[in-house]
């Protein structure tokens, strides 16, 4: 019988972990259909963002205490997961509590005590959350972004982090009532009680043996498969950005956040104009402008989308979005998201992508919502993983002006001006010196 529970827990973690690779692999080609860009420079301010950015959540603690929830939650759930070492060694080997022989009982029970109180904050916590998104509804949560899927997807994920942390509690205790009553390989290795499980041993005082070993046994078999499923969603939920948080931070922009990228193929064009001597002779491919679709973005673009938590923070101190414009930062990231992965549908069906008839700009995206921006970089600013919607709005921007020719009068006035009188205004050169009276 240990054998066969054996045989099945590898064939699950076998499974479980082709799964997820196989999702992952999907992922990465999809980031890589963007355009390259070389984040290679500097790599110790990189790797300082990585530290203050991704493990420290500097972001996060403009608000002090969502950022110490946030904060345990995040680092509870993922010290925690330290223990899926031992479940996974017991699991192939047959062996229980593994670490509690090589580790010695005082450290070993100290390190379970620290899960477990991490576990109950995580529990707790994740409480606090669904009441702020389901109870209080906080303006950012009830925004017609999530509707459907989004809003799911978080309230799923903070449900099974409940589920999880749960499960962890209830083994830890059917597990030392079993050590206290002598009962088989349990009391092998003794760890005496822990800290917080010890609340819940009541309950099985009356139990039979049989019965408390049943739930122990259910408790350790669903938090295990528990973590493997969640590990498998991750992939299809926003809460994605637990891992490409580190990858994000590490290739952030290290440029001042107001500092716009010029394009190499327009000043090409208009030094050419100016000097057509310098002209190539022979005909060249024709430049594209701008992005229209998700291929014509950079690699960091479709990471950006891929790491968006859909917090809601940069839409929430977006000045287009707060006076009632249709402009929602946070859209812009899943719009990108979702465009990428029905891309990647289309290469998984014909082995390479062809024209659906669909891009990003105007399908996904619409006009109205890119003019509304007013390239503050405030949702840049507010983004707790450095993600930038503002690139992804001027590239699809560039692509409407330069391609389409599709633009407001008003900014078409601005054109000519700088065209004809090099500045904004509809003023001459000549008459350079009147404009401080203007």
């Amino acid at each position: 019988m240990p054998y066969l529970q054996q045989i099945a827990f590898v064939l699950l973690a076998v499974a479980a972990t082709w799964f997820f690779s196989k999702k992952v692999k999907e992922i990465r080609r999809n980031i890589l259909l963007g355009k390259n860009e070389d984040y290679s420079d500097q790599p110790g301010a990189r790797w300082n963002n990585v530290v203050l950015l991704a493990f420290g959540q500097k972001k996060m603690f403009k608000n002090p205490l969502v950022a110490v929830m946030h904060f345990v939650v995040y680092a509870g759930f993922i010290i925690i997961n330290i223990e899926v070492l031992e479940i996974l060694l017991d699991g192939i080997l047959g062996t229980h509590r593994l670490f509690s022989g090589l580790l010695g009982q005082g450290f070993y029970s100290f390190l379970i005590n620290a899960f477990e109180w991490l576990a109950l904050g995580v529990l707790i916590f994740c409480i606090v959350f669904l009441v702020r998104r389901n109870i209080l509804k906080l303006k950012r949560f009830v925004s017609h972004d999530l509707d459907g899927w989004p809003r799911s997807d978080a309230n799923y994920i903070l449900l099974t982090e409940i589920i999880l942390m749960s499960l962890f509690l209830v083994m830890n205790a059917a597990d030392t009532t079993l050590q206290s009553r002598g009962v088989g390989h349990y009391a092998e290795h003794l760890t005496g009680d822990f800290s917080v499980s010890v609340i819940i041993k009541p309950l099985f005082a009356a139990m039979p043996d049989g019965t408390i070993i049943a739930i122990e046994r259910v408790a350790w078999w669903l938090h295990i498969a528990g973590i493997f499923a969640f590990l498998n969603y991750l992939p299809y939920s926003k809460h994605l950005h637990i891992l490409l948080a580190f990858p994000n931070a590490y290739y952030a922009r290290l440029e001042s956040q107001g500092k716009m990228r010029n394009m190499p193929a327009i000043q090409k064009e208009v030094l050419y104009a100016m000097q057509p001597e310098l002209a190539p002779t022979e005909a060249g491919e024709t430049p594209s402008f701008g992005a229209k679709d998700v291929t014509d973005l950079s690699w960091r673009n479709l990471l950006d989308a891929y790491s968006c938590t859909e917090c809601g923070r940069c839409t929430a101190s977006c000045p287009a979005n707060i006076t009632g414009k249709k402009l929602s930062p946070r859209k812009i990231m899943m719009d990108t998201r979702d465009r990428l992965e029905e891309v990647g549908r289309v290469i998984n069906t014909k082995g390479s992508f062809q024209a659906d008839g669909k891009t990003l700009l105007h399908d996904y995206i619409s006009v109205e919502e890119l003019r509304a921006c007013t390239t503050c970089n405030a949702c840049v600013e507010a983004c707790p993983v450095s993600i930038s919607p503002l690139e992804i709005i001027l590239e699809l921007r560039r692509s409407l002006v330069m391609e389409e020719s599709n633009a407001p009068q008003e900014w078409n006035s601005m054109f000519s001006n700088v065209e004809n009188n090099f500045a904004p205004w509809k003023f001459s050169p000549d008459d350079r010196d009147a404009w401080l009276s203007v």
